[in-house]
């Protein structure tokens, strides 16, 4: 393939030939090795430390001349984002569309446990590397017995991919907020006995009674228990009103 339509970003992820033009004599880098450099450095050290400097110190090369091969940092970021993100080997679980969409969001918050600097990259573009194609293509899979129309079918997986990367970024933030060593429960316990003090039923009678409910116990549950949990009451609510829409596009159909 050697279509000039396709942009530079794409043919780097797909690994596709570069121009005659742009070919000479054979380079001391290849793409292969800037990436997974890249890769192996955001996965010891967190994105932060992905700098062209310290990709170049590693490789012994100079920073500019990554250039010719990523193309920018913000492409290298994308090419990054795609090499990292393999799909689980395994295959979706039967039994129609709400148990594949339910296991599809599950792999990709394992896969964002895993990498948590994977979420942390801008999302400037729709998906396009082969990694990324194939989980689109993975989470359209259960949806194809569905009503839904094709426009309808990718709202659904941004919907699930965006509520997923979200709840990963709120669970690092989190983290972050806390003290060290302190489980997230134990924060929701003091967050909540905190606001008891200081709520009023007059003032905020809704948020008076959830406080008087039994919503912060206090538990020594761990933390990734915690929000492993909460991470699938949301996607169940989520996948609730999914499949209001579904039958109502079933209905709809006849």
């Amino acid at each position: 393939m050697n279509d000039s339509t396709v942009p530079d970003l794409m043919r780097r992820q797909w690994r596709l030939p570069a121009s005659q033009a742009r070919q000479g004599r054979k380079p001391r880098l290849d793409l292969e090795t800037v990436i997974t450099t890249a890769v192996e450095l955001a996965d010891t050290s967190g994105l932060d430390a992905v700098t062209l400097p310290r990709i170049s110190d590693q490789l012994g090369v100079t920073a500019m001349s990554l250039y010719r091969h990523i193309g920018s940092k913000e492409d290298l970021l994308h090419l990054m984002m795609d090499a990292a993100s393999e799909l689980p080997g395994t295959s979706a679980p039967p039994g129609g569309w709400r148990p594949g969409l339910r296991q599809w969001a599950l792999d990709l918050w394992d896969l964002y446990v895993r990498r948590p600097w994977i979420p942390r990259i801008p999302v400037h573009r729709a998906p396009s590397g082969p990694h990324q194609i194939a989980w689109l293509e993975r989470g359209l899979e259960p949806l194809a017995a569905t009503r839904l129309t094709w426009r309808e079918k990718i709202r659904v997986i941004t919907l699930l991919s965006g509520f997923v990367r979200q709840s990963i970024l709120l669970m690092q933030d989190l983290h972050d907020g806390r003290p060290a060593g302190q489980a997230q429960a134990e924060a929701e316990h003091e967050y909540g006995s905190a606001l008891t003090q200081l709520v009023t039923a007059d003032r905020f009678p809704q948020v008076a009674e959830m406080l008087a409910s039994s919503v912060f116990p206090e538990t020594d549950e761990p933390t990734q228990v915690t929000e492993r949990r909460e991470f699938i009451h949301g996607l169940d609510l989520v996948l609730d009103g999914l499949e209001v829409r579904i039958e109502e596009a079933s209905a709809a159909a006849g």
